[in-house]
């Protein structure tokens, strides 16, 4: 399992579209048990404090993780979001409470052996991917359960679960990941990962486990450098860190930045 353990040092996927400080909406996460903290990035919950007067349009930026979600007071709806190559929103009522369980890249089809490319772009409903945890989770999760249970109830699961499956690890593949980590996806991924799969291979090996191109998930983790960074409209302006991965100029950088975010990085950050 430690063959995961560079992807949590080096990447941090940033969920940040629901504001900390909104009133009628909160978003939480908690971190995982120390025994799946390379699998999962955390458990998380989104819900509405109070009824809205319209519906929330729920925006998702791209993270380059899978998450399966469920509906906390209705368990048996839950689902699967693959790996979204640009923001994705979508309406999710006046009322709601998800939980999710947010993977981190590749682990999914590591512990599950699903192919990530069938994923990928959308949400699906669980119990066609994976039936019975889909069954599992709506026998298990309770209404009345705070996400702290939730979390602890879910912990058990995957640890178990991670305990009896064989685990089959590409040195190749994760020397090609951890080193679009070390360069925050600032690289050309044809000439520079040279970690002994051909242009062909590291395409199928990609899509397999994070269910797109290495090429498109490094301009993900790009995006997520400059996300956790934390910039402000002014500290852009003034230290231009979209320079230190690769945006030649500011246009470039603001139309890929509005492609994975849905808004432009000057009305994401204040």
């Amino acid at each position: 399992m430690n063959e995961l353990k560079t992807i949590r040092e080096f990447y941090k996927p940033i969920q940040p579209t629901v504001s900390a400080n909104d009133n009628e909406i909160s978003y939480q996460e908690i971190q995982p048990n120390k025994g799946i903290e390379n699998f999962v990035f955390c458990f998380w919950q989104l819900k509405t404090q109070k009824a809205l007067k319209s519906d929330y349009n729920y925006r998702v930026v791209s993270d380059g993780c899978i998450d399966i979600f469920f509906e906390h007071k209705k368990p048996i709806e839950s689902f699967v979001m693959g790996f979204c190559r640009k923001f994705v929103q979508f309406p999710i009522g006046k009322e709601f409470d998800y939980i999710g369980i947010r993977f981190l890249p590749s682990a999914f089809p590591h512990l599950f052996g699903i192919d990530a490319k069938t994923l990928s772009n959308q949400s699906q409903e669980l119990n066609k991917v994976l039936p019975n945890f889909s069954k599992w989770i709506n026998s298990k999760v309770k209404p009345t359960d705070s996400l702290e249970n939730i979390a602890k109830i879910l912990n058990k699961k995957i640890i178990e679960f991670s305990k009896v499956q064989y685990i089959k690890y590409d040195n190749r593949f994760l020397d090609s990941l951890n080193l679009i980590f070390q360069k925050n996806g600032y690289l050309d991924t044809e000439k520079e990962l040279n970690t002994g799969l051909s242009p062909r291979q590291l395409r199928r090996i990609f899509n397999f486990y994070i269910g797109t191109t290495a090429k498109s998930f490094s301009n993900v983790v790009r995006f997520q450098y400059i996300l956790n960074a934390k910039p402000s409209k002014q500290s852009l302006k003034e230290n231009k860190l979209y320079f230190d991965v690769g945006f030649f100029d500011q246009a470039h950088f603001i139309k890929n930045f509005k492609t994975f975010y849905g808004v432009t990085p000057f009305e994401a950050f204040h």
